[in-house]
């Protein structure tokens, strides 16, 4: 098959699943936002993405999306960094992410607002994003964390938001978060929710809900998620492991 009729044909199908959820949900299919998680796919299939009407990308690995952001240039493209983020890596997520969902301590605040203070030169390029990075606080949803996925822990959530919010180069989103793989869906995501409600509290435009995978996502949206976070029932099994 055609690759563009691909992922049309999946787009048309995941869109449609999102549909049936938000009525399930009883919410507006149009408060959520799609994410495509493009991560080990080529800028070819992007580019086809944003003829399709994609507008909101997501990648894991920085070396794999700073190329791609500079092949793909699609100026109607919003690009997330999702995946675990190095305070090393700061200053190169911030030459292509307009959005960081993986905000989960003090030193990354602290780097990536130098990161955004260093790439103002450069804001007359196509390739830089907004002068103002958006961050999500990534919270540990597993009560008893096995892996390293990240994230910080629901009673320093809140404190880390306002650090957010304090600091100049950086917009706070809201949260994110990702369910436990051995854990109970509705647990992980009314967590979420509820230090969601406590964010957004002392920073009304913290609003976004940033859970909710292929798997999970209609468990998600029962629990206010606004942006879910979908890749392979798009863009098939994974090209590559990585």
């Amino acid at each position: 098959m055609d690759r563009k009729l691909e992922l049309e044909s999946n787009l048309h199908d995941v869109q449609a699943q999102i549909r049936q959820a938000c009525i399930a949900a009883n919410r507006d299919f149009s408060d959520v936002t799609l994410i495509v998680v493009t991560k080990t796919w080529p800028a070819s299939d992007m580019k086809l993405l944003a003829e399709l009407g994609v507008t909101n990308v997501g990648e894991n690995r920085d070396q794999e999306a700073k190329p791609k952001h500079e092949e793909v240039l699609a100026k109607n493209l919003t690009w997330h960094a999702i995946g675990q983020l190095q305070t090393n890596k700061a200053k190169s997520v911030a030459s292509w992410a307009d959005v960081v969902h993986s905000v989960d301590r003090p030193e990354l605040v602290s780097a990536l607002a130098k990161a955004v203070a260093s790439r103002s030169s450069n804001l007359n390029s196509e390739s830089v994003p907004d002068p103002e990075l958006g961050a999500l606080i990534q919270v540990e949803l597993d009560p008893n964390p096995k892996d390293n996925r990240g994230g910080v822990v629901p009673k320093q959530a809140v404190e880390l938001a306002q650090l957010v919010r304090d600091t100049p180069g950086l917009r706070l989103r809201g949260v994110m978060g990702v369910a436990p793989l051995h854990g109970n869906d509705d647990e992980a995501f009314a967590l979420l929710q509820q230090v969601a409600i406590q964010v957004k509290q002392f920073d009304s435009g913290a609003t976004w809900i940033s859970a909710g995978m292929s798997a999970d996502f209609a468990t998600a949206l029962k629990y206010g998620a606004t942006h879910l976070r979908i890749g392979s029932s798009i863009l098939g099994k994974r090209a590559f492991k990585g």
